[in-house]
């Protein structure tokens, strides 16, 4: 007798994106039920507060079709039947109990219970993940929206520049660059691979305002003898790690920038945001923060 093979489910393809690329997978299964916390962790908020009144609303919308399968389960119910149910699922899902209506059979009161279990759960893990996905820390770093490459020192230097939008004093904060690009290997196979960037200081004791990162393009750098039609040609894409320990919440924090080659402005350099105010105290002139201006000679 041939065993019987349980049916494939159906695989779709997913857009993952990287940066301003767009990559499509296939061959993946998708995993909601396993992954749901992530799911509900990661979606947005409109999306995430209309699920769960979707939730809500099915939930009740259920247990008022089991309350109508009794005999008279709860008293004083209105001509309107279903919806009398509906709104007293409401009420015993949320544990208001006004009192109108209660159970009064067995049935009625074993669903009421049912409800209430039910109710509980939901209340505690709509409560839990409101309070992750408010309490989740978040980096306000504000990056460039160009890497520049210009001499600096007599030697061609990349630099990207990026500023702490809360002025709040980030402590041991630290930054990593990644470059990825294709290459070929010898068997003419393509790969992607990763070349870390060293900067010139890539901690901060105290990150309050601005930072300019420097990376001095020199012989042992990735980016050595490289041209931008070089970068261009092997989709490459530089890719900024900054972290930090917030001293106002005792907090880690994150954030990630992405370049792509196209986005590298050669033999350019950030316009000065630097100056003092009329009063004269120390002026940083954030509406220049993005521009960048040719390098002279």
């Amino acid at each position: 007798m041939a065993k019987s093979r349980r049916p494939k489910k159906e695989l779709k393809s997913q857009l993952v994106r990287i940066g301003p690329r767009e990559i499509e997978t296939f061959g993946l299964q998708e995993g909601f039920w396993t992954d749901l916390y992530h799911r509900s962790m990661t979606i947005y908020w409109p999306v995430f507060f209309g699920s769960a009144a979707f939730i809500f609303i099915a939930l009740n919308a259920m247990f008022a079709v089991l309350y109508s399968f009794g005999k008279h389960p709860i008293a004083n119910v209105a001509n309107d039947g279903m919806l009398s149910l509906f709104y007293f699922s409401i009420e015993t899902l949320a544990t208001v109990g006004y009192g109108d209506m209660h159970p009064q059979t067995e049935y009625g009161h074993l669903i009421a219970t049912t409800e209430i279990f039910t109710g509980m759960c939901f209340l505690a893990v709509l409560t839990g993940l409101v309070f992750a996905r408010f309490s989740r820390p978040r980096a306000r770093f504000v990056f460039a929206d160009y890497p520049v490459v210009a001499f600096r020192d007599g030697k061609p230097t990349l630099m990207v520049r990026m500023a702490n939008a809360r002025h709040n004093a980030i402590s041991r904060a630290n930054a990593r660059l990644w470059l990825l690009r294709a290459e070929r290997t010898a068997e003419g196979d393509q790969v992607r691979r990763f070349y870390e960037i060293r900067l010139e200081r890539h901690e901060h004791p105290m990150f309050v305002l601005s930072w300019t990162l420097f990376h001095t393009i020199d012989k042992e750098s990735p980016l050595h003898g490289m041209a931008a039609s070089d970068l261009i040609d092997s989709e490459a894409l530089l890719i900024l790690n900054v972290g930090g320990l917030d001293d106002a919440s005792a907090q880690q924090l994150y954030a990630r920038k992405i370049y792509p080659a196209p986005d590298i402005r050669w033999r350019h350099r950030y316009r000065d945001i630097t100056s003092v105010s009329p009063q004269g105290r120390f002026l940083l002139d954030y509406t220049k923060f993005h521009d960048t201006e040719p390098e002279e000679g």
